[in-house]
C-alpha cells in the first residue's frame, strides 16, 4: 500500500494520513491536531451562520475548496472534520468518510440512510451478532425485508440478488464474524450491476471490512459503494476507546450520512477523534505485526491434537475459498476461529487455562483476546441461525495482538493440553 500515489493529493496513503486534512496555522502553530471540546462555534458574520446552516441542512451544496463555518459539535467540530479528511487515504478508492461514535452507529446510520421501508436486504451470515440482530429487531419490524444468504456461497448471493423485490442494499461481512468465511465482493458489485436499477436508484452494495481493512483488504477497488468499520478494532488498536466509520467511493453518498447523523446525534466526540487521528499513523504498522503471529501461530495450532478444525485464510482448502482469498485479500490478517475436540466443556476449559491471552470479546487490539462466540458475541442468534452459521459448541475465536508470538503460542498450547 504504501507504494501506491494518490493522484487526488500527490501523495502515498502512508505520508497524506499525516499531512493531509489539518492546518497547524488553525491550531495556534500545533505541530499535531490540538483538542477541540466547544459545544458551540461562533460565526464570522450572520450571513456566514445563514449558509452554514443552508449546507449542513442539505439545503445547499457547499462550492469547491469553499471553509463552511462551524455550527454545534453534533453537526460537526474540528477534530471531526481533521480525522474525516486523514482517514480518507488509508481507504482505497474512498472520496469521503464520515465518523460515528462506534461500529454499530455507523452501521445502523448507513442503512437507515439508504434504506425505506417496503425495500429488501440482501446480506451474509453469520454477521457480527449486533448486526444480525438489527436486521431482525429493527429493520424488519420497520418495513425493510432481510434476506440471508449464507456467506461464501456465490451462486446463493447472486440469485438473491437477481430476484429480491425492491432491493435497496446488499449488506456483506467479509471474512465473517467468527467463521472467517469470505464472501467475493467484486461478484457481489457485478450482480448488482446486472440487475440494474429498475424503477428507483441502484441498490448499493455495502462492505463490513472491520476483520482485514483498510491495510489487507480494499472493498471500494472490487465494486462497493460503502466501507464501514468497528474502528474501535483495527483502527484504534488498543482497546479503549469505541468509533465507527462509513467511507465512500462517490462523495454524494456522504452528504445523506451526515445529514443522518445530525439527526441521530452519534458523532465521534472531540477526545476520540483526536486519540484515533493519532493512531492512524500506526494502523499498516500494527496490522502487519499481527498478522504475522497470527499465521504462525494458526499454521502451528492447526496440527494440535486438541484442534479438529482450524478457520484461517492460509488454511483454506475449499477451491472456491482460496480464489476469494487470492483475488481479494494482501495478507491473511489477524483473527482465527478454532473447533476443538470435546464440544463446549473443551472450549471453556481451554479459555479457562489462558494465562497470559485474555478471555474477552473484542478485536483488533495490541493484545491477544480470545472468546466463545456462541455464548458472547452471537448469543443472540437462534439455534437454527448458529448452525446455518456454523457457530458451534466447539468454536473459539481469537484475535492476536502484537505481542511475541512465541509467547502466545506458548499460552495457547499450554490451555489446550490441560483440556
Amino acid at each position: 500500500m504504501s507504494e501506491r500515489k494518490e493522484a487526488s493529493h500527490g501523495m502515498r496513503p502512508t505520508t497524506a494520513v499525516i499531512a493531509k486534512g489539518f492546518d497547524p496555522r488553525l491550531s495556534v502553530g500545533s505541530a499535531r491536531p490540538a483538542v477541540f471540546r466547544s459545544s458551540t462555534y461562533v460565526f464570522s458574520s450572520p450571513e456566514a451562520a445563514e449558509r452554514a446552516f443552508a449546507i449542513a441542512s442539505g439545503r445547499a451544496k457547499a462550492r469547491e475548496g469553499e471553509q463552511v463555518e462551524l455550527i454545534y459539535a453534533r453537526i460537526n467540530h474540528p477534530n471531526a472534520e481533521i480525522l474525516e479528511e486523514q482517514i480518507v487515504p488509508l481507504e482505497r478508492g474512498a472520496q469521503g468518510a464520515v465518523v460515528f461514535n462506534s461500529g454499530m452507529a455507523a452501521i445502523v446510520t448507513a442503512l437507515t440512510t439508504f434504506l425505506r421501508p417496503g425495500q429488501s436486504l440482501v446480506h451474509t451470515v453469520p454477521l457480527y451478532g449486533g448486526t444480525q440482530c438489527l436486521t431482525h429487531e429493527f429493520l424488519q419490524p420497520f418495513g425493510i425485508s432481510a434476506v440471508a444468504v449464507r456467506a461464501g456461497d456465490g451462486a446463493a448471493l447472486d440469485a438473491a440478488i437477481a430476484a429480491t423485490p425492491n432491493l435497496g442494499a446488499v449488506f456483506i461481512e467479509t471474512p465473517s464474524n467468527p467463521t472467517m468465511v469470505m464472501t467475493g465482493i467484486r461478484r457481489a458489485a457485478d450482480a448488482v450491476a446486472r440487475r440494474g436499477s429498475g424503477d428507483g436508484p441502484r441498490a448499493l452494495v455495502m462492505v463490513d471490512n472491520t476483520f482485514l481493512g483498510p491495510t489487507f483488504q480494499h472493498p471500494l477497488m472490487l465494486g462497493a459503494d460503502l466501507v464501514v468499520y468497528s474502528a474501535t478494532k483495527y483502527l484504534s488498536g488498543f482497546s479503549d476507546m469505541l468509533a465507527g466509520v462509513v467511507l465512500a467511493r462517490d462523495a454524494a453518498l456522504i452528504r445523506p450520512l451526515r445529514a443522518s447523523r445530525v439527526m441521530f446525534g452519534n458523532i465521534l466526540q472531540p477526545d476520540e477523534c483526536w486519540m484515533l487521528d493519532g493512531r492512524l499513523p500506526t494502523v499498516a504498522l500494527r496490522m502487519n505485526k499481527q498478522s504475522k503471529n497470527a499465521q504462525r501461530i494458526a499454521e502451528r495450532l492447526a496440527k494440535h491434537t486438541r484442534v479438529a478444525k482450524m478457520h484461517y485464510p492460509t488454511l483454506f482448502e475449499d477451491p472456491e475459498q482460496v480464489r476469494i482469498r487470492d483475488v481479494q485479500c494482501d495478507f491473511p490478517g489477524a483473527v482465527f476461529s478454532m473447533d476443538l475436540r470435546g464440544g463446549r466443556p473443551a472450549a471453556f476449559d481451554f479459555l479457562r487455562g489462558l494465562q497470559l491471552v485474555r478471555n474477552a470479546v473484542s478485536l483488533g487490539g495490541v493484545e491477544t483476546l480470545a472468546c466463545h462466540p456462541k455464548t458472547t458475541t452471537h448469543s443472540g442468534l437462534s439455534d437454527e441461525e448458529m448452525e446455518t452459521a456454523g457457530i458451534t459448541d466447539s468454536l473459539v475465536r481469537v484475535s492476536v495482538g502484537i505481542e511475541d508470538w512465541r509467547d502466545v503460542l506458548a499460552d495457547f498450547e499450554q490451555a489446550l493440553n490441560a483440556i
